[in-house]
Formats: C-alpha cells, structure tokens, sequence
C-alpha cells in the first residue's frame, strides 16, 4: 500500500521533489519537495486508492470508530469520501469558531464520548492537526488517533504527536516516496541522502550543496 500511493501521488506530481531547485515555503525554509495532496481529488484512479486506503486504516487500526472528522479544509473532502465507502457519518473542523449562526467550529453532529478518528492529508509538524484533535476533545469525543494519506515523519511531528497522545497512521511516507522517486526515474539515487536530510533537520539547509 505504501509503494502504491507512493507511485500514485508521484504520477499526478501531488508529490513533486525537486531537490536541484529548491522551493521556498512560508516560513523562509527551502524544501526540495512540494505536496499538494488535493491533486488527487481530479485524479479519480488516484482518488480510488486514496479513500480505499483510508478506508482500510479505519477498519483496521480503529474498529470501534464511530464518526469520522477532517481536517479544514484539506482533510475534508477525504473524510466525506471515506465515511461514504465505510457507511459511517462525518463532519469536519473549522481552524475557528465561525462569527455568526450558532458558531460552530465543529460541523456535523458529534456526541460526547463518541469515537472519532481524524481525516487529514498531510503531516510535517503535527502541530495544526493536534489542533483539530484538542477542539474534538474539548467537545468530549474521544479520539481514537488520525488517518492520514502522507507523513513527511519530520522529528518535531512525531515528538508533539507522542506528546499529544495520538496516534497516526498514514497510507505513505516521505522515506518511501523518496524511494519509490529514485526507482521511477523521477530523482537521482544520490538525492535520496539530500532528501533524508532535509527530512531530518528542515532548518538545516547544507543539503543543498551536499
């Protein structure tokens, strides 16, 4: 499943790594790799795996699980497709309680003490879908963990995760799509490094030139 949605992500360039030109995200860091992961919503063979792939998490790693939740706004139309293919009810989290109506922040029915898992695309940091789980709690759900379709596995992501006592599972991760790009031509096998270290220590850019 990893190498699948590795391979599928590459395809559609969701997952673009481009470790000889760096891209410059908004905090000034330069990356070599771009992820837009709602690429895969008009990519309907892509789209398939994806939400069977989420899908299959649920089942397999939160049995009990009772409503699913995405993340606003990328983890949205995820959650929808997957509760569609499970027959399980969703809703989603606002990044802030809206200023008008009933304010809601949390869309959709939620009970206190229901089991919810959190849909969301992507995770480098953790810090904004740790948010989205501290709202769901607030509320009295209880969090089984996340289901996610990339990991960059970045140390700080995996460090506020643990501390935050949720788990996550994605259907890939950055190590193996760095793989899966150097067999598929997309990278050169020595870029690999570059990438890991990136990975490892995103403010650290002496990658570029290693």
């Amino acid at each position: 499943m990893e190498k699948l949605i590795a391979k599928d992500l590459l395809s559609i360039k969701a997952v673009f790594f481009r470790p000889e030109e760096p891209f410059t995200w908004a905090s000034g860091i330069k990356s070599p790799v771009y992820c837009d992961n709602r690429l895969t919503l008009t990519a309907p063979n892509v789209r398939n795996d994806v939400e069977n792939g989420l899908a299959e998490i649920v089942k397999k790693y939160y049995p009990e699980a009772q409503v699913l939740m995405g993340t606003s706004t990328a983890g949205i139309a995820h959650a929808a497709i997957t509760g569609h293919i499970l027959g399980m009810p969703m809703g989603y989290v606002r990044s802030g309680a809206k200023d008008h109506g009933r304010q809601n922040q949390i869309e959709g029915r939620l009970e206190p003490g229901q089991k919810v898992v959190v849909i969301e695309d992507l995770i480098s940091t953790g810090g904004s879908v740790i948010e989205v789980v501290n709202v769901l709690r607030e509320a009295g759900a209880e969090v089984l963990g996340i289901a996610s379709i990339f990991t960059y596995g970045m140390k700080k992501g995996i460090e506020r995760l643990a501390e935050a006592n949720v788990k996550n599972v994605s259907l890939t991760n950055f190590d193996v799509i760095a793989e899966v790009a150097a067999e598929e031509g997309y990278i050169k096998e020595e870029d690999i490094k570059k990438l890991i270290a990136f990975r490892n220590n995103p403010s650290d850019e002496s990658w570029i030139n290693g």
